[in-house]
Protein backbone atom coordinates (compact mmCIF):
# COMPACT_ATOMS: atom_id res chain seq x y z
CA UNK A 1 0.00 0.00 0.00
CA UNK A 2 1.75 3.85 -0.59
CA UNK A 3 0.79 6.40 1.29
CA UNK A 4 0.30 10.00 -0.46
CA UNK A 5 2.25 12.70 0.52
CA UNK A 6 1.59 16.72 -0.03
CA UNK A 7 4.08 18.60 -2.65
CA UNK A 8 3.44 21.86 -4.29
CA UNK A 9 4.19 23.52 -7.53
CA UNK A 10 4.49 27.65 -7.10
CA UNK A 11 3.65 29.75 -9.55
CA UNK A 12 4.82 33.18 -10.01
CA UNK A 13 3.11 35.99 -12.09
CA UNK A 14 6.07 38.02 -12.89
CA UNK A 15 3.78 40.99 -14.12
CA UNK A 16 2.50 41.55 -10.65
CA UNK A 17 5.74 40.86 -8.71
CA UNK A 18 7.67 43.67 -7.71
CA UNK A 19 10.87 41.59 -6.53
CA UNK A 20 10.48 42.66 -2.50
CA UNK A 21 11.75 38.81 -1.60
CA UNK A 22 9.47 38.87 1.03
CA UNK A 23 8.27 35.38 -0.41
CA UNK A 24 11.97 34.45 -0.67
CA UNK A 25 12.64 34.87 3.32
CA UNK A 26 9.46 33.45 4.10
CA UNK A 27 10.16 30.16 2.13
CA UNK A 28 11.08 27.51 4.90
CA UNK A 29 12.20 25.25 2.54
CA UNK A 30 14.71 27.54 0.08
CA UNK A 31 11.74 26.97 -2.89
CA UNK A 32 12.32 30.36 -4.24
CA UNK A 33 14.65 32.74 -5.14
CA UNK A 34 15.60 35.88 -7.36
CA UNK A 35 16.42 35.98 -10.87
CA UNK A 36 19.75 37.07 -11.08
CA UNK A 37 19.34 39.37 -14.06
CA UNK A 38 16.27 42.19 -13.89
CA UNK A 39 13.04 42.02 -16.39
CA UNK A 40 12.64 45.17 -18.89
CA UNK A 41 11.27 47.25 -15.90
CA UNK A 42 14.57 46.42 -13.80
CA UNK A 43 13.18 44.38 -11.38
CA UNK A 44 15.03 40.78 -10.04
CA UNK A 45 11.84 38.84 -10.01
CA UNK A 46 10.91 36.02 -7.71
CA UNK A 47 11.29 32.72 -9.27
CA UNK A 48 9.94 29.24 -8.02
CA UNK A 49 12.49 26.06 -8.34
CA UNK A 50 10.99 23.33 -9.62
CA UNK A 51 9.11 21.73 -6.79
CA UNK A 52 11.16 19.33 -5.42
CA UNK A 53 11.29 20.70 -1.81
CA UNK A 54 7.68 22.65 -2.23
CA UNK A 55 5.71 21.43 0.78
CA UNK A 56 2.97 23.44 -0.43
CA UNK A 57 2.39 25.69 2.83
CA UNK A 58 1.49 28.80 1.51
CA UNK A 59 3.85 31.20 3.27
CA UNK A 60 4.82 32.76 0.28
CA UNK A 61 1.20 32.76 -1.02
CA UNK A 62 0.31 34.60 2.74
CA UNK A 63 3.30 37.04 2.46
CA UNK A 64 2.76 38.61 -0.65
CA UNK A 65 1.85 42.16 -0.95
CA UNK A 66 1.40 41.82 -4.78
CA UNK A 67 -1.02 38.89 -5.06
CA UNK A 68 1.71 37.23 -7.22
CA UNK A 69 1.94 34.36 -6.13
CA UNK A 70 -0.52 30.69 -5.96
CA UNK A 71 0.48 27.60 -4.81
CA UNK A 72 -1.07 24.60 -6.19
CA UNK A 73 -0.73 20.95 -4.14
CA UNK A 74 0.31 18.42 -6.10
CA UNK A 75 -0.19 14.59 -4.84
CA UNK A 76 2.84 11.86 -5.37
CA UNK A 77 2.87 8.54 -4.31
CA UNK A 78 5.51 7.34 -1.80
CA UNK A 79 6.76 4.09 -1.89
CA UNK A 80 5.53 1.77 1.03
CA UNK A 81 8.21 0.80 3.88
Amino acid sequence: MSARRAKGRVHIDAARCKGCGLCVAACTQQELRLERKPDRRGIRTARAGDGERCTACGACYVICPDTAITVAVVREREKAS
